[in-house]
């Protein structure tokens, strides 16, 4: 009996780290009080800079205020919030952004910026509010400045101060207590107590500890006793069986003497012919008998350490058969079904083997006609059964039998041990399978075990051969023929679950990607509407789109950041973010999967190689010097109608000093206007035209490996390289199935096919293919100027930016209807 239990240390430590953890509690606060203050005092001041730059762009024309919003003013903030603005004028009404932020927000009449924390659209913000004095000939009046961003990043600022801040305190404190701990542990003398318990012990003396011990020992020492008391109950079980094997095995070896001794005084040869053949069954017996007695005692181990492989049931039956004699095996009829052939289940090999022996030896024993081995798959389970015309086995004996040493009435006469259906009802049981003795239709008696086994692996051919397939079956259709949307069925038939992706990539390429993602999802049916970027932008905000969409995937990611900053997104970690490009996904919601530089094409039995303009700049100098020759022969985007056209001219204007020289010379070659890259594309390959500007280098590639007239230019001065990007809408039906989109796209497999025949690049680098970013890049010896995802492309999309852009353009470019 043991006695009432009693702690040293929580007598000693109670007070000790009470207070060392009220301390550090109180130290912990302040300095997170002081990391909230910090983050903000930075973050504001990031805030007002935005704010005042673009009150620095505020201007007056005719009497109307106007602002064209400067790239510096979102190039500050970080990638992981959403910014919005609004500029409103001394009337209060909204010059350029977010009208909704400017009605929630009150007007101000000094240049001091303030701060205010708002929520908007259902996230926090902090906004900066400030103004501009104007004077006009009419009146003079504030315009009001009001720039916002959510607070992740400044959160995850002042996570990062309170994070290394406290690492002192929370060390200091630790070496406190461990101090403490040290010593006070050398007070546990009744440890010293319970050793000498233990070791005064006699080998066989398995009985419970009852020796006194502090509250915090209490647990070993009952752990100790649990332990003592299995091993007691293993022993016993031990005894227990050596017992049994021991009567078991007595009578076999105390009839073979007996036999013996009366086979030695036998004068009759045929007397002793009958002797000796006794002699042979009862060996015989013996044998059996400690052979199954070795293999209970394996089979026992081998579950016991539930070591367990994927293995075919099936082949082990084949491998019971072939090691039967000759005379038996003839017996044995196999008839398994196609499914439950190559059906696997995890287990002991070993032991399924074992339990199967003795299941066909038990029946080819007990009868003497054919033995029928069957299996069949239902739903997740297989089920074997092993048939004979023997005497079967009575009702009432059908439980006993299956226990040690018990054997029916209808054993009599038959050699045997007790111990084989004992063997296999503990091996079901230990695979958590199914165990049934049953009646024969006709006489006999049926064994049917019953296992769980391992989902089937899809079938069909590898994703690759599925991919070439896929793309034939386009090519070979006339493209006239090809409907907008596109219905691919799931390859195993399934109808209820369909991913709806709406997409400015062309069918025929995109149908590459599908392909692939229906190898590792077959159950999924896929519907694809080809649309062109801005259109896909428009429709979707006012709700006119054909389809409800999944997924969104365009090349105009400026678009795309739009929807996502405004909360039209949902977030998805994927596990392959980490391995995009910084600048090829922003957040967790908008996502990059392709590497498409802008090039030039053009035709080579219009343009001699040695004249080709591998610069911005010698292009200009080329249409400016042999204008005639060009009029109405050179291609670019409509960048009104496109939206990747608008991206990409925007960029241009950024970068290059000579984009305006440029544009001046395609209105003096009266330039053609085209919404996509595929149609100027087909008319440089045709003779047409005799060159294309700014197109994506993934069609070109792609038309030129299939035997276009064309050549490629890499720009040798800058490349333009955009990402197409994917992003799940917050009114998807099944936003699963996109979140299983966006990993496969970004997957190995994805993005080998990205780098494969479709020409689209892939962006995560280190991949196989010929059109990895690596081989891309190589190609020219420009710069490679990515365009990133982050809030600076929504400064070329303010409404009145824009406008004021695409009004120039238009009347530099004058594009005839």
């Amino acid at each position: 009996m043991m006695t009432s239990t009693f702690s040293i240390r929580r007598r000693i430590l109670a007070l000790a780290v009470a207070l060392l953890l009220g301390a550090a509690v109180v130290l912990i606060i302040f300095i997170q009080n002081y990391a909230d203050r910090a983050s903000d005092r930075a973050f504001d001041r990031l805030l007002a800079a935005s704010a005042l730059t673009i009150a620095g762009a505020v201007q007056v024309e005719n009497e109307t205020v106007f602002v064209e919003l400067p790239f510096a003013a979102f190039a500050m903030f970080s990638g992981l919030d959403r910014v919005f603005y609004a500029v409103e004028d001394p009337g209060a009404r909204t010059v350029t952004g977010y009208d909704d932020l400017a009605a929630a927000m009150s007007e101000t009449t000094t240049a001091e910026p303030h701060f205010t924390d708002l929520v908007y659209r259902d996230e926090l913000v902090r906004v900066a509010t400030i103004g501009r004095l104007i004077s006009t000939a009419s009146d003079t009046g504030w315009v009001t400045i009001h720039v916002a961003e959510t607070q992740r990043q400044r959160e995850a600022l002042a996570a990062e101060i309170l994070s290394n801040s406290i690492v002192p305190v929370i060390a200091l404190t630790l070496l406190a207590v461990a101090l403490v701990w040290f010593g006070i542990s050398r007070m546990f003398a009744p440890l010293t107590q319970l050793e000498e318990e233990l070791q005064s012990r006699a080998p066989d003396d398995l009985s419970p500890l009852t020796v006194p011990v502090p509250v915090e020992v209490d647990h070993l020492v009952s752990a100790l006793n649990v332990f003592m008391a299995r091993l007691r109950s293993a022993m016993e079980r031990v005894s227990g069986l050596v017992a049994e094997a021991a009567h078991e095995v007595r009578t076999p070896l105390a009839s073979l003497r007996a036999q013996a001794e009366v086979a030695m005084d036998e004068p009759d040869p045929e007397a002793l012919r009958g002797r000796v053949k006794r002699i042979h069954t009862g060996a015989v017996q013996a044998s059996q008998l400690v052979s199954q007695l070795l293999m209970d005692a394996t089979i026992s181990h081998r579950l016991e350490s539930q070591d367990s492989e994927t293995t075919a049931l099936w082949s082990l039956v084949e491998e019971v058969g072939t090691r039967l004699d000759p005379d038996l095996s003839d017996r044995v009829q196999l008839s398994p079904s196609p499914a439950a052939r190559t059906a696997r289940m995890r287990g002991d090999r070993l032991a399924l083997r074992e339990m199967i022996r003795n299941l066909v030896d038990n029946a080819l024993v007990y009868s003497t006609g054919a033995v029928v081995i069957s299996a069949e798959l239902k739903d997740e389970t297989l089920v074997l059964t092993v048939s004979d015309s023997g005497p079967g086995i009575a009702e009432d004996e059908k439980i006993a039998v299956l226990e040690r040493f018990k054997r029916g009435k209808t054993s009599a006469g038959v050699v045997g041990s007790g111990l084989g259906l004992s063997i296999v009802s503990r091996v079901v049981t230990a695979h958590r399978g199914t165990l049934r003795l049953l009646d024969r239709p006709g006489g006999g008696l049926m064994v049917q075990v019953e296992f769980p086994v391992l989902a089937q692996p899809a079938r069909g051919a590898g994703a690759l051969a599925a991919i070439c397939l896929a793309m034939l079956a386009l090519v070979a259709t006339p493209q006239d023929a090809l409907a907008k949307s596109s219905h691919y069925p799931a390859p195993n038939g399934a109808t209820a679950t369909v991913l709806t992706i709406a997409g400015v990539t062309d069918t025929p390429l995109f149908a590459a990607f599908i392909a692939g993602f229906q190898q590792v999802y077959p159950d999924v049916s896929v519907v694809y509407e080809e649309m062109d970027s801005l259109p896909l932008y428009e429709q979707f905000l006012d709700g006119s789109m054909p389809v409800v969409p999944d997924l969104l995937i365009s090349s105009a990611s400026d678009l795309q950041l739009k929807l996502a900053n405004d909360g039209h997104a949902l977030g998805h970690d994927s596990p392959y973010l980490s391995q995009l490009p910084e600048w090829a996904h922003w957040r967790n919601e908008v996502f990059g999967f392709t590497f498409e530089p802008a090039v030039i094409i053009y035709n080579p039995d219009r343009i001699a190689p040695a004249e080709v303009p591998r610069t911005h700049l010698t292009l200009a100098e080329l249409l400016e010097t042999q204008t005639e020759r060009f009029r109405g022969q050179i291609a670019t985007y409509d960048i009104a109608l496109s939206g990747v056209g608008y991206l990409l001219a925007a960029q241009d204007q950024t970068i290059s000093s000579t984009f305006w020289r440029l544009t001046t010379a395609f209105g003096r070659v009266n330039a053609q206007f085209s919404g996509s890259s595929p149609a100027i594309l087909n008319s440089v390959a045709d003779g047409s035209l005799a060159l294309g500007y700014n197109v994506l280098g993934s069609y070109a590639f792609a038309r030129q490996a299939d035997g276009a007239n064309i050549e490629i230019v890499v720009p040798d001065d800058y490349v333009l390289v955009l990402t197409r990007s994917m992003l799940i809408p917050r009114s998807a039906p099944n936003p699963q199935l996109a979140r299983d989109f966006i990993d496969f796209a970004l997957s190995p497999t994805g993005q080998s096919i990205a780098a494969g025949d479709t020409a689209l690049g892939s962006v995560i680098s280190g991949g196989e293919g010929p059109w990895t970013s690596e081989a891309i890049t190589a190609r020219g010896r420009g710069v490679i100027q990515a365009i990133a995802l982050g809030p600076s492309l929504l400064v070329a999309l303010d409404t009145l930016r824009r406008q004021r852009f695409l009004d120039t353009w238009q009347e530099i470019v004058s594009p005839k209807s």
